[in-house]
């Protein structure tokens, strides 16, 4: 269930809009020209990767074109708030001092902490354990990730806004979303923790196809991916998901008013009828994909 939130973040952006296309939710494209619907300035939503090898996190001409043009950049959370950043930390801890040592059995317990220890995380292995399991499983995919150094989009994204001196704001704040994993039972989380650690090559593979995906900047493919590993967890895609769509498409309507915005989000988000792009065409937004002209990494 993970790997909604590595989409929940392209790599090649557009040099021209085609801005008659109305209906293709599914082209191959992560940035998205948002008009219409009474906008004096047209905005942008782009599809991002939260953890990618660093050789292809990078922005296109095209993306920084378009950058240029707007006036405010968005994330999920505002990334260039570095004291909220900061103090997210505290967040990440279970709540009522539970450690894992409390959800697993001693053989469990021991197979995660042999885990880490061997992979060389930089937070000791006594303060991980009282992170809610589901952090961990996303510490896991930077570790796993087949590079010696990753980024996220999102990081690339904020350095290009900044050295323009572009504003930033955030669509929800980091306890928010922290909040969001104490939605999911400790155990239930564990569990999950522990299943990922005994597959480790099969989930290793998960991530390389969803990767793809997101370099071919295909979102149908990564629907997909997203609903066949997280189907028979409707509870979870509506949590992590769907709610926070329709959150972000009623602050967005009204954000959008007053400025041109860079919209930078999960990709996971963007695709299905429950997705961003969609539910900004329900309200009368025109949404219209922008392509590169050149190359597919």
């Amino acid at each position: 269930m993970k790997r909604v939130w590595l989409l929940t973040s392209a790599l090649f952006f557009c040099s021209f809009v085609f801005s008659q296309i109305i209906d293709n939710q599914h082209a191959n494209t992560l940035l998205w020209r948002i008009s219409g619907h009474g906008l004096k300035k047209p905005s942008y939503i782009f599809g991002t990767m939260h953890i990618l090898c660093a050789e292809d996190a990078f922005l296109s001409k095209s993306f920084k074109k378009d950058l240029d043009s707007v006036d405010q950049v968005f994330f999920e959370i505002d990334m260039g708030d570095m004291s909220a950043m900061m103090g997210a930390f505290r967040f990440m801890t279970m709540k009522d001092n539970m450690k894992l040592s409390n959800l697993l059995d001693s053989v469990d317990y021991q197979k995660v902490k042999e885990y880490f220890n061997k992979h060389g995380s930089i937070v000791p292995f006594s303060i991980l354990e009282k992170f809610k399991p589901m952090l961990l499983s996303g510490l896991m995919e930077d570790q796993e990730m087949p590079c010696s150094t990753t980024d996220g989009m999102e990081w690339v994204i904020l350095k290009e806004a900044k050295g323009k001196g572009k504003t930033t704001g955030g669509l929800e704040t980091a306890e928010f979303q922290a909040s969001l994993f104490d939605s999911i039972p400790y155990k239930d989380q564990a569990e999950e923790l522990i299943k990922e650690i005994d597959s480790s090559a099969y989930y290793r593979r998960q991530s390389d196809t969803l990767v793809k995906a997101y370099r071919d900047q295909d979102l149908e493919k990564i629907e997909k991916l997203t609903i066949e590993e997280n189907g028979q967890d409707a509870h979870f895609l509506e949590l992590l998901l769907y709610r926070r769509n329709q959150k972000w498409v009623n602050s967005l309507q009204i954000l959008m008013e007053k400025q041109s915005l860079m919209i930078a989000v999960g990709a996971g988000h963007l695709p299905g009828e429950n997705g961003l792009l969609n539910l900004l065409r329900k309200i009368g937004y025109i949404v219209s994909p922008v392509f590169d002209s050149g190359n597919i990494l």
